[in-house]
């Protein structure tokens, strides 16, 4: 957007800049080609009455002399006819093309405009003049004068006028670029600002700086609103928390006085109460989950503690040999991974024990800082693939798996507390992988 201001604001200034430079050039060239024709208008008019003096006298001596005079020094044509249309005195070389102004002074008129001079051309003007008074006409003046000079009067104000808006321009468009910048600085905290709270850190907040009022008013209604959606957030976790803690005691108790109520039952009940039993364990899990998952959102996790994770594995392998899976993990011995990594770690491995069936085989590798744990299981469709992070998600092929839903809701948030990203991708031929890496743009 900022880009798209700049080329806004110059090219209003750029049509404001060339709307009063080009009128002022267009004005110029004619000014000079109105001065030029003045000048050569009077010299024509003096050798109209030299012309005409000497026609009246028969001597036309004094007006050869004056007119070669004249060329040599200005490097004009001038020829003078009389009514009859012959030469009576010339110097200099003109061009073809006079007829039409020859016919223009034997009516008596004279030159009144030439074209309009310009870096370009034209490189010459003629001028006509009658020769005589009134009606008694006794010859035509034609006078060709060069246009150098007054070209490169015109020449040179219109490179001062090009400069000048060069110049002019080259301010505005760093003047464009300061407003844009005023403009946009909100636009630019609010998106610094939304993507932080994207990333997890909720307590990002705008700076109030500078900018147009109504952009700041902006920015104040962002963060009152992100100050509502983080405390209702922070009361959300907090009864999570509290109530997740709370419940731990009564399911406690509760564990305890079923299994004191065993040697008191009846045959015919064994297999009704072993099924209360496991519904209980399974809840006091969920409870256990959901505190876990509550620490994780308040920020309670130790992200920048590390672990060996290679004897971490060493006792998953133990689980796994007995469920007959194998555990492939070239991890080295002293590579470490930050805490909330290696508890991601335990949470895919723990679900890939569950759904991997017995001959499977699960490989973690640890390359450049990225977490890999692929399984050759069924896996997880598209679909499922995409839902599989939310909250108490299960997959329907998965009902009757031990469980909360609440494993892989967890290990996004790990990730998300210590800067990484959590993925879940197709593993070929089959299975799911499960992979861990740092942002890419933080």
């Amino acid at each position: 957007m900022n880009s798209r201001l700049v080329v806004t604001f110059t090219t209003l200034i750029a049509f404001l800049i060339a709307a009063l430079a080009v009128p002022l050039g267009l004005f110029y060239a004619s000014h000079r080609t109105n001065r030029l024709l003045l000048d050569r208008r009077a010299d024509a008019t003096r050798f109209a009455e030299l012309a005409d003096q000497a026609v009246r006298d028969g001597d036309h001596l004094a007006l050869r002399a004056e007119i070669e005079r004249y060329c040599e020094l200005y490097g004009a044509a001038v020829r003078v006819l009389g009514r009859d249309r012959s030469v009576l005195a010339e110097a200099g070389t003109m061009t073809a093309g006079t007829e039409a102004a020859v016919r223009l002074a034997l009516s008596g008129r004279t030159t009144e405009e030439l074209p309009a001079l310009d870096p370009f051309g034209p490189a010459s003007v003629l001028l006509a003049e009658p020769a005589g008074r009134d009606a008694q006409l006794s010859g035509v003046v034609l006078l060709q004068a060069r246009t150098d000079t007054a070209r490169a009067d015109v020449t040179l104000v219109w490179l001062a006028l090009a400069a000048g808006a060069l110049i002019a321009l080259a301010y505005s468009v760093m003047a464009a670029r300061r407003l844009a910048r005023w403009i946009l600085r909100p636009v630019t905290e609010l998106d610094r600002t939304t993507r932080a709270i994207a990333e997890g850190q909720l307590d990002a907040r705008a700076h109030h700086g500078t900018g147009p009022s109504e952009l700041r008013r902006l920015e104040e209604r962002f963060n009152a609103m992100a100050d509502a959606v983080s405390g209702a957030l922070e009361r959300q976790r907090a009864f999570v928390a509290d109530a997740s803690h709370e419940l731990r005691t009564p399911l406690t108790v509760l564990s305890l006085r079923l299994e004191n109520l065993e040697p008191h039952l009846r045959d015919e009940g064994s297999a009704e109460f072993q099924e209360a039993l496991a519904e209980l364990d399974r809840l006091a899990l969920l409870v256990e989950d959901l505190l876990a998952l509550a620490r994780v959102e308040a920020g309670a996790v130790a992200v920048t503690a590390v672990t060996a994770l290679a004897p971490r594995l060493a006792g998953w392998r133990e689980v796994y040999a007995a469920r007959g899976l194998t555990l492939d993990a070239p991890i080295p011995e002293d590579a470490v991974v930050p805490e909330p990594i290696a508890r991601i770690a335990d949470i895919a491995l723990d679900n890939a024990q569950k759904f991997v069936p017995p001959g499977g085989t699960v490989t973690v590798t640890l390359d450049d800082g990225v977490l890999r744990v692929e399984d050759d299981g069924p896996g997880l469709s598209e679909e499922e693939r995409a839902e599989a992070q939310g909250r108490f998600w299960r997959s329907g092929s998965h009902a009757n798996v031990p469980g909360s839903g609440l494993g892989l809701a967890i290990a996004a948030e790990l990730a998300r507390a210590c800067g990484a990203r959590l993925s879940l991708l197709p593993a070929v031929p089959h299975g799911l992988v499960v992979e861990v890496q740092p942002y890419t743009e933080r």
